[in-house]
């Protein structure tokens, strides 16, 4: 069954939080370098969902695009516009999550592409977003026409363990 998509209120965001708490802690322990490390538990998890996403949701300057299979949260992109009067045209692409059950069924690209559609609408002529270096997100993005921007070395702290990863800064010009 193809996946549907749904931006999320923050009703929604309330209703779903166990879902959206797992979606998040299933990543972080498949090793996914989205800003969180190992241990992570569903408090934390949950946790970066009411108070991160949700208060900004409430206030109107972010969007969170979540992808379902049967019923069940398969994936999960953010858009974020809050930013300072200078940079009204660009938006960043934050947190494209999708469960590891779910992954190699193209949800990552229809996420990205459904999230690039509603930026032209607000409307937003610039994205960025940053990845670590050489994973395989960052050929996704290169696939969908991201330009590098330049590679910060040392950037983040890997998931697991003490190494420290390069992160990789692109952005796409809509």
């Amino acid at each position: 069954m193809p996946p549907s998509f749904s931006f999320f209120t923050p009703a929604d965001i309330r209703a779903r939080l166990p879902e959206l708490g797992a979606l998040l802690q299933d990543c972080v322990l498949d090793g996914a370098s989205i800003g969180f490390i190992l241990p992570f538990d569903g408090a934390a998890s949950q946790a970066f969902w009411t108070d991160n996403v949700l208060p900004a949701v409430t206030r109107g300057v972010r969007l969170l695009l979540v992808a379902e299979v049967e019923g069940k949260v398969a994936g999960a992109v953010q858009l974020d516009w809050d930013t300072n009067p200078n940079q009204a045209h660009r938006a960043e692409v934050r947190k494209l999550l999708v469960a590891p059950a779910f992954r190699r069924r193209g949800i990552a690209r229809l996420l990205m592409q459904a999230v690039e559609g509603r930026a032209r609408q607000l409307p937003r002529s610039l994205l960025t977003l940053d990845t670590r270096s050489s994973d395989h997100a960052e050929a996704l993005y290169l696939s969908l026409g991201y330009v590098v921007a330049g590679s910060i070395p040392g950037y983040a702290l890997a998931p697991v363990g003490d190494r420290l990863d390069a992160t990789t800064i692109l952005y796409k010009q809509l």
